[in-house]
């Protein structure tokens, strides 16, 4: 009788087992399908002239008049420019193809700049990965990987991962940050009163002790919070790329999105944030209307800078610098118009502050340009 009631529980023990490889199965092919589907609504995805036709050099101009403290002026390094000369793999397998790569995040290490850039369908659309490419001084720029570092693996994922942010949290210990679109259902839009219908943003991160291969950690902010919409991992970053602390704690501002409501993220791992509502960055009315979101931090000496896009009173998309002390980076001591927009953060590389965007590049072009603060043996 024990051999029969083995072989039954055997059988059930099977049984479950194949269950589960079905479900699993059934989740993959389901996945595969909504990333398809994403992919060609991506691809047809109408995108206004208001966001296409941006330009770094609108933005950058008002630098030029900017007091001591700001961060600029800058001219364009024609030496840096990037080139995407092939597509990146699709490891989805949907046949998936960017034709735009801007919103990049730049880091130094070791003597190589790393670049980390959002491939997009299209410009500005959704259906977006991160790549990577290796600048090394004396031969150029040189492909790291022939697929994207990350691609949408997870729920939260499904239409687009983009718009990285990386810091240094110690030697041979980095973190990226990156936006990630999904669908919310109508439960959820109800339970979290997320205005604007149903499309979802979420701030995700990942973990490299090389800067070549990266970990998942997941979701950032929690749901309470971001109320289905947090954009920007905003976190003061020192000249060489490293994550600086305040008090002990590593801040993090969030602008964009959480119902209309700025907050600042704490953490002192890193990995563990915890958020509170404080309204950090006023724009004054002379200026405009609303703050659309803030760009990045930068500590330059005993200062903390926000660089920040606004609306001007006739509407347009509008860039500014904001000083803080670092011993109270909640209180904005001055405002300057100009700004960068580097949503990827500045570094200092060859003695200048340097960034990079893509968002000049012609269109059938993916390139992203950088633009250095430096005067000298720079090409208008």
């Amino acid at each position: 009788m024990a051999g029969h009631e083995y072989k039954g529980l055997e059988s059930r023990f099977l049984k479950f087992l194949y269950d589960k490889l079905m479900v699993s199965r059934g989740v993959e092919d389901q996945m595969h399908e909504d990333l398809l589907q994403n992919y060609l609504a991506a691809r047809d995805q109408v995108i206004t002239d208001e966001i296409t036709t941006l330009s770094q050099d609108d933005f950058i101009a008002g630098l030029r008049s900017a007091p001591d403290w700001a961060i600029g002026p800058f001219q364009r390094d024609q030496s840096l420019t990037f080139t995407k000369s092939e597509q990146l793999a699709d490891p989805t397998g949907i046949g998936w193809t960017s034709s735009s790569i801007f919103n990049p995040s730049i880091i130094e290490e070791d003597g190589f700049l790393h670049l980390f850039y959002r491939a997009s369908v299209k410009k500005e659309s959704l259906g977006s990965r991160i790549g990577h490419a290796i600048y090394v001084a004396g031969s150029g720029w040189r492909k790291v990987n022939d697929s994207p570092i990350l691609y949408p693996t997870r729920a939260n994922e499904l239409l687009s991962v983009e718009d990285p942010k990386v810091y240094r949290i110690a030697p041979g210990n980095f973190v990226l940050f990156y936006n990630s679109a999904w669908r919310a259902t109508p439960a959820q839009v109800e339970e979290y009163k997320k205005p604007f219908g149903d499309l979802a943003c979420d701030i995700n991160f990942a973990f490299s002790s090389d800067l070549i291969t990266w970990e998942k950690a997941g979701l950032v902010v929690p749901y309470e919070v971001s109320r289905l919409w947090a954009k920007g991992a905003v976190i003061p970053r020192d000249e060489y790329g490293n994550a600086v602390r305040i008090n002990n704690e590593y801040w993090m501002f969030l602008s964009e999105g959480c119902g209309g409501q700025q907050f600042i993220g704490k953490s002192r791992d890193m990995r563990g944030w915890h958020f509170e509502p404080i309204t950090y960055l006023e724009l004054p009315s002379a200026m405009g209307t609303h703050i659309y979101e803030v760009a990045t931090a930068i500590v330059s000496g005993e200062n903390l800078i926000l660089d920040f896009m606004y609306a001007d009173h006739e509407g347009r998309h509008s860039g500014a610098q904001a000083r803080y002390e670092l011993s109270n980076p909640t209180v904005a001591r001055e405002i300057a118009f100009g700004a960068t927009l580097a949503w990827g953060g500045l570094i200092k590389y060859r003695g200048d502050w340097m960034f990079a965007q893509g968002w000049d590049a012609p269109n059938g072009k993916e390139e992203i340009y950088f633009y250095r603060r430096s005067q000298s043996e720079l090409v208008e």
